[in-house]
């Protein structure tokens, strides 16, 4: 079964590629030669710190002055205005630049999910004209020790840009999927405690489970500030049933739902095992007993705790 279905998404994936080279195609030759003079083409434009649409446009010759500018998001029956600055480049091009802050959270635009027209209106003196704004190539990203967020650092919620087959810009919005999210990890000479969160999902009374090969922890979490919960980290009973290290790894319960794995993912960097390092600490969780508990993040940024036995050690 597991073979077939890896066979089924290859010839997905080649299928879903060659619908959008077609796409692509027929985009650059047919609509947009069609529609240069009477759009604004969009020299770059992307999603930064997960929340915020930032674009950088020229007009079209066909517009000759403009003293205001705004970017309009619709759906539906939905419209929002954001502030846009229309400016003259030293060769007299018409240049727009304009940052879209998105999610009622951050204090943005309160757009809700699906997928958002972008327009770009401009205006002289009494009239008004409304622009498209085509997206003729998706702006890359550069390369670096830190990369694009993909998702919201608040709500978790996912905004990426997107464009119709003419063109035509949008804004595509994502609910936050369900997710348990590290905030902090206080460690102290002999004790370990993480603040996190829970998005996606409404959680009442949830509560902590501590998993290792063969053995399983339960704990409590207890809510500090508003969805902020706390799970102490129950070292007495995480010493290694075998000379071997155990990694343990923090699995976050909520009423009838599958458990979520405790992690750092609202970030942008691209190597959380290691920006995020976090010291080990010597604690003796029982008496007579040594043991060496290291919190850390694998590279997939879930939270782990490796426990060695020390006890026998010179």
């Amino acid at each position: 079964m597991i073979p077939r279905r890896r066979h089924l998404g290859r010839v997905r994936r080649r299928v879903d590629a060659r619908l959008m080279t077609a796409r692509t195609r027929l985009m650059n030759r047919f609509f947009l030669p069609r529609r240069a003079g009477r759009a604004a083409r969009l020299g770059y434009a992307a999603v930064l710190d997960g929340q915020t649409v930032n674009l950088h446009a020229e007009l079209p010759d066909s517009v000759r002055e403009a003293d205001r500018a705004e970017i309009l998001l619709s759906r539906r029956h939905q419209r929002f205005r954001v502030p846009a600055r229309v400016y003259a480049a030293r060769d007299g091009r018409l240049l727009m630049d304009a940052a879209v802050l998105l999610g009622a959270a951050a204090g943005g635009v309160s757009v809700t999910p699906g997928r958002w027209k972008l327009r770009l209106r401009v205006s002289s003196g009494r009239r008004s004209r409304t622009l498209p704004l085509l997206l003729v190539e998706q702006t890359t990203p550069l390369s670096g020790s830190t990369g694009p967020m993909k998702y919201s650092p608040i709500t978790a919620d996912r905004y990426r840009l997107g464009r119709t087959l003419r063109g035509d810009a949008r804004v595509v919005c994502t609910k936050a999927a369900p997710a348990a999210e590290v905030i902090n990890v206080y460690i102290e000479h002999a004790r370990i405690e993480v603040d996190l969160r829970i998005l996606g999902v409404r959680a009442d009374a949830p509560w902590a489970e501590l998993v290792a090969a063969g053995r399983s922890v339960e704990c409590p979490l207890d809510e500090v500030e508003p969805d902020v919960w706390r799970l102490e980290v129950p070292l007495a009973e995480m010493l290694p049933s075998t000379g071997q290290r155990e990694h343990w790894n923090v699995m976050v319960h909520t009423d009838g739902r599958a458990p979520l794995r405790l992690a750092r993912r609202l970030h942008d960097v691209q190597t959380p095992e290691r920006v995020f390092a976090m010291r080990k600490i010597l604690v003796s969780p029982l008496r007579g007993t040594l043991m060496t508990i290291e919190p850390r993040y694998t590279p997939a940024g879930n939270l782990r705790f490796t426990c060695s036995d020390e006890s026998g050690a010179e």
